[in-house]
């Protein structure tokens, strides 16, 4: 009788050497399921039991629709925001992860009837038809960030994006989805201020008791046709966040 251990552990050891010696640091994106069960000649169950175990072990995170991250084992205790467009990933999953953490987020999208304030944002009449998307972003499963985005469904109603966190481009963010409709955005156009956080608020972020957050409304806007595209509302922990704006010249 062998007693050599399954290979869903070997593999899970291996994964953890990689990532103990600091070959894979935090924030980076493991293979898929179906690139170890290739690589190991296995079913999917050797990956999805390897990688069981390293959530279990608080090595690896895992998002939902998005595949596994390395994790960090100090979670940063100030984040920087940083506006920059960017072509693939989330913004917030790529900044966290220059920051030695693992940015997730939950998410629930409705069709909605834009009110007169959204429909203002989005220059639609009051009543269209908008994608209403709620986020709860979270930095090493920590919450640190909430918004509330809206697209005129007439946009992007019949095609692959309608749904912002559903079908191939999910998980991306909003320039590389609306490229996919030929639109470039540009950078978004935003107003910043601090405020005390709303009881709801702070619940969501898990302040207690509340404190100040930085609200941010959002808009991005067709580059070509000056048509808004999407806007958003925007509350992040005011103890956690810095925003920086401008980039400086490259030496």
């Amino acid at each position: 009788m062998s007693t050599e251990p399954p290979l869903y552990l070997r593999v899970a050891e291996e994964l953890r050497a990689r990532i103990e010696s600091g070959e894979l640091p935090p924030g980076t994106r493991l293979p898929s399921v179906a690139e170890i069960s290739a690589q190991y000649g296995g079913s999917n169950s050797i990956a999805t039991g390897a990688y069981k175990v390293l959530v279990d072990d608080g090595l690896v995170v895992s998002r939902h629709g998005a595949g596994h991250y390395v994790r960090s084992q100090v979670t940063p205790e100030l984040l920087v925001r940083q506006h920059r467009r960017r072509s693939e990933d989330s913004p917030f999953a790529e900044g966290a992860a220059k920051q030695g953490a693992v940015g997730t987020w939950r998410h629930e999208s409705t069709t909605e009837q834009a009110t007169d304030a959204v429909a203002a944002r989005l220059g639609v009449t009051p009543g269209a038809a908008v994608m209403h998307t709620s986020y709860t972003y979270l930095a090493d499963d920590q919450p640190v960030q909430l918004a509330e985005s809206w697209e005129p469904l007439e946009v992007t109603g019949s095609s692959l994006v309608a749904l912002p966190e559903v079908g191939p481009y999910a998980g991306v963010g909003v320039a590389a989805r609306m490229r996919v409709l030929s639109i470039e955005v540009g950078d978004p156009v935003e107003r910043v201020r601090a405020r005390m956080a709303t009881r709801q608020e702070a619940q969501a972020l898990g302040m207690t008791p509340p404190g100040p957050v930085l609200a941010i409304e959002r808009t991005y806007y067709d580059q070509a046709t000056g048509r808004p595209v999407e806007t958003a509302d925007i509350v992040m922990r005011g103890d956690r966040w810095v925003a920086v704006y401008g980039q400086a010249p490259p030496v």
